[in-house]
């Protein structure tokens, strides 16, 4: 079994490539990880999303700890053997989705306390049990319990939530198994200050995480804000670990993040916009609804091997969407992921030959 390690192959300017090797499998970085989040990849085969170039998705604790319950995925043999994925699976701690409700919960000391979104019962989630979770489930990569402070937030107010995400930080830490191949990574936090994202980043490193993550960005605060945090966060992380910017994003978030030494990135973009009739192209997004779509014998790009680029036009697309037929979804997820997955591939590709990104999506 592989030992979990990070390679650094090239670097240009500030970005890099590299090889994360795990007890899944390889993962070639900069990677962009599509969201499974209940244990599937929306309107996708997991053949059909590796067909795609993708070699890690992910999953998320607080969705599988109600919906079938981690200890019920232990018994059946694990995340990868339940949902057919054989490669790196990282799953999320829980972190930001007791955030998001809001009123349904309550944060102290020893954790968050929050009602079910689906039937209203109450449960805890502490450090410990988000890990006993994320290993339950088998998770490649395990994320540190935090909270995934909101913005805006005013600096004492982000100041108490990264302190808190330490010390969750240290328990998290000392509740994961260490397994050959296998890694926690940490969770930076902070706000938009960078004297609070250095504190984290020390006392992160401190611990000594195999990798470590950006959060509490692309929570509102909006593109040009979180490009200026990046440009002095990632330089607070060691060299020589994985950094991932959580629940990032478009493909120009990507490019710039990237730019700035992002290796990992995920979001639920290509998924649900394909859901919804948006298609992702080198030549820019479109609405495959339409109407000028409707008699369009064209494939939505000339040059993606994506099924539904190789064997439909425009119009069939436009029109299984727009009377909801379930194929509809599942061509545009697929084109989708395969856009994002060919990004990845062409920025790989640039910084190998130490080439400045000549393009915006």
């Amino acid at each position: 079994m592989n030992k979990f390690k990070f390679h650094l192959k090239a670097t240009h300017n500030k970005a890099r490539t590299g090889l994360i090797e795990t007890a899944h499998g390889s993962i070639l970085t900069p990677a962009f990880m599509p969201v499974g989040t209940r244990g599937s990849v929306k309107a996708m085969f997991p053949e059909s999303v590796k067909s795609t170039g993708s070699d890690i998705i992910l999953g998320n604790t607080y969705h599988l700890m109600l919906k079938p319950g981690a200890e019920r995925i232990a018994k059946l043999g694990g995340l990868h053997k339940f949902i057919n994925w054989s490669g790196p699976i990282l799953t999320d701690s829980g972190g930001f989705q007791v955030m998001s409700l809001s009123d349904l919960r309550k944060i102290t000391e020893a954790g968050v306390e929050f009602r079910s979104h689906i039937d209203g019962s109450k449960h805890m989630l502490t450090p410990e049990r988000s890990t006993e979770i994320q290993n339950l489930l088998g998770s490649t990569i395990t994320m540190a319990f935090d909270e995934c402070t909101p913005y805006p937030a005013t600096f004492e107010q982000a100041k108490l939530s990264m302190e808190l995400s330490s010390r969750w930080a240290k328990r998290s830490r000392n509740a994961f198994v260490t397994r050959i191949g296998y890694a926690q990574f940490g969770i930076m936090q902070g706000g938009i200050y960078q004297e609070l994202r250095q504190k984290s980043a020390q006392d992160l490193t401190k611990i000594d995480f195999e990798g470590y993550a950006i959060g509490g960005l692309a929570v509102g605060e909006g593109q040009d804000i979180m490009f200026s945090v990046l440009d002095y966060a990632p330089a607070f992380l060691p060299e020589e670990k994985p950094r991932y910017l959580m629940g990032v994003g478009k493909p120009s978030d990507i490019i710039g993040a990237v730019e700035r030494g992002i290796d990992m990135f995920d979001c639920v973009i290509p998924t649900r916009s394909g859901r919804n009739g948006q298609a992702f192209t080198k030549y820019g997004a479109i609405n495959i609804r339409n109407s000028k779509y409707a008699d369009d014998n064209s494939p939505l790009e000339e040059d993606c091997p994506c099924p539904a680029c190789v064997n439909y036009s425009k119009a069939y697309l436009h029109h299984t969407v727009r009377v909801g037929e379930i194929i509809g979804s599942m061509l545009m997820t697929w084109h989708n992921i395969q856009y994002f997955q060919d990004l990845m591939s062409r920025i790989r590709s640039y910084i190998e030959e130490g080439k400045d990104f000549d393009f915006c999506s």
